[in-house]
């Protein structure tokens, strides 16, 4: 059915063989670490689709991988989905601010875990149909989800990218933080609103000049967000 790979990161030995057995019953191949050395060694030898990552890992925790995966330029793009014990909004906000694209929470449903990976995955590999699109000093191609600013390549998560997209495709228009949750996320996010904003934030910091004075990306008080351009 797929040859997607995704590297399982937990070192609780029977969460892993639940998650690998059910991720190969649906057709993925995966790839399997107990702790986060050995986790970033494997996801820069075996390049995975999708990284399922836990963060309470012995010595170097999910956090600090994460982190490490993001800097590393040959597997800063992958998509990582991470696994937490944790309920509390700072663990989750925490882990998005250092560029995880989702997360959930133990104990959760392999339905929903199959789920995540399939809506991550399939945005991962959809094609665009758009084509090149131009601000300011920023040039983006959506096909190969890829931008640019003054002609050097910006590092963007994979929802960062699409959060960005959706803004641009609907530029002038008011996007509501829930709409961008649907459209983005695909389901109703634990997070809340507070996952929008988190990215929203990255977003400036990255392509705006001055990222505490917005000029394209403008927030609408008490609704959500706009994309303004110099069209």
């Amino acid at each position: 059915m797929s040859e997607e790979k995704i590297l399982i990161v937990d070192d609780e030995e029977h969460i892993t063989e639940l998650i690998k057995f059910n991720l190969e019953n649906s057709g993925y191949k995966t790839i399997c670490a107990d702790n986060g050395l050995d986790a970033i060694k494997k996801a820069k030898r075996d390049t995975p689709n999708l990284i399922l990552l836990d963060i309470m890992l012995p010595g170097m925790d999910g956090y600090d991988v994460c982190k490490e995966i993001r800097k590393d330029n040959s597997i800063s793009s992958t998509p990582i989905i991470m696994i937490t014990a944790k309920g509390e909004e700072f663990d989750k906000v925490l882990g998005l601010e250092l560029g995880a694209d989702d997360y959930i929470t133990k104990p959760f449903s392999i339905r929903e875990l199959l789920a995540r990976v399939k809506a991550i995955l399939r945005r991962t590999t959809a094609k665009s149909i758009d084509k090149n699109f131009g601000f300011g000093k920023i040039n983006i191609n959506f096909e190969k989800h890829e931008i640019l600013k003054d002609g050097v390549k910006l590092d963007l998560t994979l929802k960062e990218f699409e959060v960005l997209e959706l803004l641009i495709k609907n530029r002038g228009r008011v996007m509501t933080r829930d709409f961008l949750l649907d459209k983005v996320w695909g389901y109703e996010y634990i997070g809340e609103t507070r996952t929008v904003d988190v990215h929203i934030r990255h977003l400036r910091q990255k392509i705006e000049e001055d990222d505490k004075n917005p000029k394209y990306i403008e927030t609408i008080r008490g609704i959500g967000y706009r994309f303004n351009s110099e069209e």
